[in-house]
């Protein structure tokens, strides 16, 4: 079984609760964590960039002039590659389609990165989390209290508007949704954090 420790906004360990692999996959799978980054990233890109080659380049396709008999080097068309105004010779297209990544295997590798973060001693729980203004003051203190200060992804179960509010100007800071966490969001940050409802819904969904 695998351990995870309670915090309350102080700071204070006030316990811990028990986790069995099994929900999360059993087992690492590095090869799946990564092809989830590389979807993910692929995901961010339009996709958009594109040059003209010979064929959408503007011009006659005629033979300029004659292959032998005039002393110059032999030429084809005006939109040759190797002409000013020409085509790129290698033109950048749009890709065919973008890196499949199926539901299953997003939740799948998902819950694998929270594995590697609880076997790390890199997850904890706060288990009384509540923001009654969206004050940045108030996450900000409760990050120090638990010695979370180089980067951390905050995982609520529902959108709760001041704890976005509290936690987005915070550099290297993220808070999302429990349902709309990727494995690049857990793997990006060094430290992950569940409120306990997000932890409960983990616990029962996987």
């Amino acid at each position: 079984m695998l351990e995870v420790p309670v915090f309350n906004m102080k700071g204070d360990r006030t316990g811990a609760v028990q986790l069995d692999p099994e929900v999360l996959g059993g087992r690492v799978r590095p090869q799946l964590l990564k092809q989830a980054v590389v979807a993910f990233l692929d995901r961010q890109r339009q996709h958009s960039a594109r040059t003209k080659g010979k064929a959408q380049t503007a011009g006659s396709t005629r033979k300029l002039y004659r292959q032998k008999g005039t002393g110059n080097a032999r030429v084809g068309q005006v939109r040759t590659p190797v002409r000013r105004g020409g085509g790129r010779a290698f033109a950048k297209r749009v890709p065919g389609a973008v890196v499949d990544f199926p539901k299953k295997m997003r939740r799948l590798a998902r819950n694998n990165a929270i594995l590697v973060k609880i076997k790390s001693s890199d997850t904890l729980i706060i288990e009384d989390l509540n923001c009654k203004a969206a004050k940045t003051k108030v996450v900000a203190n409760m990050l120090a209290s638990l010695g979370v200060d180089r980067g951390c992804v905050l995982a609520t179960h529902e959108l709760d508007r001041n704890v976005y509010l509290s936690g987005r100007n915070i550099p290297k800071t993220d808070v999302r949704v429990f349902e709309s966490l990727t494995a690049y969001e857990v793997l990006r940050r060094r430290k992950l954090i569940l409120t306990r409802p997000a932890f409960d819904l983990l616990a029962s969904v996987g």
